[in-house]
């Protein structure tokens, strides 16, 4: 088992790593910082049906009082509806200030439990057990929330969990368009702090459907030392947080354009990071093996090309309402080379004109 640290002004917390964990939750809770008078865990319908008993044997043994919350499968959990039905069911269980919720899912059950739990009585804490490959990205660092009709993530908080436990033993549970996306942001990771990463993914991974055990804990542990590293100097993204956004401009527009739920985060990040290092290698005028890339995710079977039925137009509007923007003005993360992010602000038309050129083309 790897354990990691997460340093943040509010809060440290550890980042456990290995497989067939879960029986240690017990002991995992001794290192929090407090001592639950309650727990309540959140998780949707597809995850319970895999580990109902599993989950329960565990919180037995945990011996404290707990009571699960089912949510629907799926990005459209993150609605008002369901998070208010959680605050009722907390408060309908008797959770008080010392009562503790445990996200057990993925990137949108911890997304949706992390935000429940910031403002529940003002913030009570909470731990992270995720059990998709994407949520190596969403499970540290703090960022909980809910979706608007009108924008992806725009109701939320910052609220770190006490611990995260990741018992990649749930993984092998995944079908393979959710591992696909999870390693979209393996890839992000690389790219913004670590070129001989991405190298080393691109000799070793070509295919996703055989991944073995050694691999996902190097993914895990990798993607979540770059991101720490970066939350620990930038906790509420004034600053250099900023930078794992790469792809996200584009790829929430998408999302969103397309409807939540129905391309999955990690596919249309994909896109937006390609866009992004074409854009940069425009802009900036270097070599980033644009072609190279997009080949490679593309024999990984991620899309690489925005859906045709969607127009530049309504990429903008969408662009222009993401919580990055600064008064409706798009600012895109690009890189001057791998390990080397900036933020560029960009103007609407330039915007419009490079999507034209990369949709008809395919590339600069």
């Amino acid at each position: 088992m790897k354990v990691l640290q997460v340093q943040t002004k509010s809060r440290t917390y550890p980042v456990f790593i290995g497989h067939n964990m879960i029986s240690d939750l017990k002991n995992v809770l001794t290192t929090v910082d407090v001592t639950p008078s309650k727990l309540m865990v959140m998780t949707d319908q597809t995850v319970y049906s895999y580990y109902e008993h599993v989950l329960n044997d565990v919180l037995q043994k945990v011996d404290i009082d707990y009571n699960i919350h089912i949510v629907p499968s799926g990005e459209a959990s993150k609605s008002f509806d369901n998070y208010y039905e959680a605050l009722s069911v907390a408060l309908q269980e008797g959770l008080d200030r010392k009562s503790m919720m445990i996200a057990f899912g993925g990137g949108v059950v911890g997304d949706l439990t992390g935000f429940v739990a910031a403002t529940y009585m003002r913030g009570i804490p909470f731990i992270q057990i995720p059990t998709t490959l994407l949520a190596h990205d969403s499970a540290v660092g703090g960022k909980v929330a809910i979706n608007h009709p009108l924008g992806k993530n725009m109701i939320g908080a910052f609220h770190q969990p006490h611990a995260v436990f990741y018992d990649i033993q749930f993984l092998k549970t995944l079908p393979i368009n959710e591992l696909r996306s999870g390693f979209a942001e393996v890839v992000k990771h690389g790219m913004i702090q670590d070129q001989q990463f991405v190298t080393w993914l691109m000799d070793n991974v070509s295919q996703l459907d055989s991944i073995s055990n050694d691999h996902l804990i190097t993914f895990i542990d990798k993607g979540i030392s770059i991101k720490a590293r970066i939350v620990s100097k930038d906790e509420k993204e004034l600053g250099i947080r900023a930078y794992l956004n790469f792809g996200h401009t584009l790829g929430h527009a998408i999302e969103s354009a397309i409807g939540y739920g129905k391309i999955s985060h990690g596919d249309a990040v994909a896109i937006g990071m390609l866009f992004a290092l074409s854009l940069s290698e425009r802009i900036n005028k270097i070599d980033l093996q644009y072609k190279r890339i997009r080949k490679w995710l593309q024999k990984l079977g991620f899309p690489t090309s925005i859906p045709s039925h969607i127009t530049n137009e309504q990429l903008l509007e969408k662009m222009k309402k993401d919580k990055k923007a600064v008064d409706r003005q798009l600012r895109f993360v690009l890189l001057e080379d791998f390990g080397k992010p900036v933020i560029k602000p960009m103007e609407e038309h330039t915007v419009l004109s490079f999507l034209e050129e990369w949709r008809l083309e395919g590339a600069f």
